[in-house]
């Protein structure tokens, strides 16, 4: 290379399902070689179900029409900031005004870069759940922030344990993100859990950072962090339709918070894209507008799918939440490593990595998401139910 990458980028290594991508490649041209079936893939999550039909038809008739292929505005249509607006009113029970306090973003996962480098100053501190998406480290350490885990724990519902972050050097933290349903657990938020977070932003001076795109996701109350009092002083949420609406590939996301923070994130935000392409938004509009018999018929599959996940658990010896949400399912396996092994060497990432060569199957090692996952893996929800019966078929021979 001519010259030096920047030192920031040694803080972090290429995203972990990218490199597995990479691996996986390699392995299907050496079955097809073999005149074998491909490997199947449970690790990601990205929805194979079809986007509401209302938003493809809008999306193809406004892609038609000569003035939609223009820059956007940065802060996106009104007509999408209203909609964003009155399905957080509709669902959560939480005012926004549509003006000043909703930002539309190309996808959540934008958002927590934006957010990092918008409140972040070299040598800040940032409280990162373990386990947890690994996203939320990797942006803060492009920020030059510094990483503090708190611990989440089967024995405590996967929720923080308040106490325990009492106990914790909290000066220097700016930043805490939080994720529920949480990813990858599958753990339910509560008001009560909220409320608590709320109370802590607002006694330590840290803006709690929600990640909310699995709320309706096997899950029959939808919550939002910032629909309990006094929120808006120390929270802000992200959300998206990627997940609760099949778009993940569409990237159309948003923030949701006080105008003063949403002023600071457009600051950056304005520096990094020339706005949203129209038709997306005008699709957007559209799907924020289905009904309850959207949800319902998207869980019914859902439901189904996590029962076939859970008799490949099964199948393993795993512990799991029968009743979890979101697109996952997470499933504690028994000790096969020393305790002093490395992540990679955990019991989670020796039974991935055993199923994955001995019968084709790619499950998510726990290790990936922290210390507190590595005796975990986790199968990602978006596979079809006859995938995964063939997923099933496939380890019940590899294991006999």
């Amino acid at each position: 290379m001519i010259i030096k990458p920047a030192k920031r980028t040694e803080s972090v290594q290429e995203y972990y399902f990218s490199r597995k991508l990479k691996e996986i490649a390699q392995m299907n041209a050496q079955r097809a070689s073999e005149g074998r079936e491909p490997v199947i893939n449970l690790g990601i999550g990205s929805p194979d179900g079809m986007p509401p039909m209302p938003a493809v038809e809008a999306l193809c008739e406004s892609a038609r029409q000569a003035g939609s292929h223009a820059y956007q505005p940065y802060v996106g249509l009104p007509e999408l900031r209203k909609a964003f607006a009155d399905w957080y009113a509709s669902w959560y029970g939480v005012q926004l005004d549509p003006q000043t306090e909703i930002q539309p973003l190309v996808g959540s996962k934008e958002a927590i870069l934006l957010i990092s480098l918008t409140f972040l100053d070299k040598g800040d501190k940032v409280l990162v759940p373990d386990p947890g998406y690994p996203t939320y480290s990797s942006a803060s350490k492009l920020a030059e922030a510094e990483i503090v885990p708190y611990d989440l724990c089967a024995e405590n519902g996967w929720q923080p344990d308040f106490e325990a972050l009492e106990r914790m050097d909290l000066s220097g933290v700016k930043i805490m993100w939080t994720n529920y349903p949480n990813m990858p657990t599958g753990a339910a938020a509560s008001q009560e859990l909220y409320s608590r977070l709320v109370d802590f932003g607002l006694k330590h001076n840290i803006l709690i950072c929600n990640d909310n795109p699995y709320s309706f996701i096997l899950n029959g109350n939808p919550l939002s962090i910032l629909a309990q009092p006094r929120a808006k002083e120390c929270c802000l949420e992200l959300n998206s339709l990627s997940k609760a609406h099949n778009m993940a590939g569409w990237r159309i996301g948003m923030v949701a918070a006080s105008a003063e923070i949403v002023t600071e994130i457009l600051k950056v935000k304005s520096q990094m894209d020339s706005g949203m392409f129209k038709p997306l938004q005008v699709a957007a509009v559209r799907a924020l507008a289905q009904g309850s018999e959207w949800f319902a018929q998207l869980n019914e599959e859902y439901r189904r799918r996590r029962v076939l996940a859970g008799e490949i658990f099964d199948l393993l010896g795993a512990e799991y939440d029968h009743e979890s949400s979101g697109m996952f399912l997470w499933g504690k396996v028994r000790p096969q490593v020393p305790a002093d092994a490395g992540a990679e060497d955990s019991s989670g990432a020796k039974l991935s990595d055993r199923i994955l060569r001995e019968a084709g199957v790619f499950i998510t090692p726990g290790f990936i998401f922290g210390k507190n996952g590595e005796d975990y893996i986790r199968i990602s929800l978006c596979a079809k139910p006859e995938v995964l019966e063939e997923a099933k078929r496939r380890i019940e021979k590899a294991l006999s």
